[in-house]
């Protein structure tokens, strides 16, 4: 039985009349209850949260062998609050984000084929692991085992980069005070370059600023080596 809650509970409301969910909870421990797997899909500072509330006020109604995950983009602090509190978690990462947010901008192949890293917290068993492996798999996905600080140095280079460097570019080029600069005469010659290079930057500012915040120290490195050849 497939059973969600969001702060508005408009997606999961949505996804119940598509059928996509048994269930829309009216609080997070009615959501949690009886729950085999809980996934926690919310930006890296809130997933924190909600972890710590799992090991606190919410822990009554997590079973005793219920498995927590998450799909946050940073894993050591997010693994680090879940052992904090004594969570049989297992970090998860799907390598598949999109700009968009929301129900509405969900696709049903987002996962397919593409690496879900997942890293072991420190009372996750075999058992765990494998449960999570087979969330997934069931969704196409391809399990990848990493330690959080190899995951987390890796994303740095491969996606949080990326993301910094998209968001600067549309600062540099097109922000406030660039009307000198000409931005509008370049604005409508803008095409698949500037499409390209500038999509991450549309996505959602407080899960940048939740990825920067939480692996700051990579990020940090990744952009110094950036410095080195621009």
């Amino acid at each position: 039985m497939l059973v969600a809650w969001s702060p508005s509970n408009l997606g999961p409301e949505a996804a119940v009349r598509d059928g996509i969910l048994h269930a829309a909870a009216a609080d997070p421990a009615t959501a949690i209850e009886g729950a085999d797997l809980v996934v926690v899909g919310a930006p890296p500072m809130e997933t924190i949260e909600l972890l710590r509330a799992l090991g606190g006020r919410l822990r009554a109604a997590l079973a005793p062998d219920a498995v927590v995950t998450d799909v946050a983009s940073t894993k050591g602090l997010v693994v680090a609050a879940a052992d904090a509190v004594g969570l049989r978690f297992v970090g998860g990462h799907p390598m598949a984000g999109r700009e968009l947010a929301g129900y509405d901008a969900a696709v049903p192949d987002l996962f397919v084929g593409r690496p879900w890293v997942l890293v072991r917290g420190a009372a996750a068993d075999d058992a765990a692991v494998a449960r999570v492996e087979s969330l997934a798999t069931a969704c196409g996905a391809l399990p990848v085992r990493m330690d959080a600080a190899a995951h987390d140095a890796a994303a740095a280079a491969v996606s949080h980069l990326p993301l910094v460097v998209a968001a600067a570019l549309v600062e540099a080029v097109a922000g406030a005070g660039m009307e000198r600069s000409g931005w509008s005469d370049a604005a409508p010659l803008a095409a698949s370059g500037w499409r390209d290079m500038t999509r991450l930057a549309r996505g959602d500012a407080r899960m940048g600023a939740g990825i920067a915040t939480t692996n700051s120290p990579a990020l940090l490195e990744a952009l110094h080596r950036l410095r080195g050849v621009v």
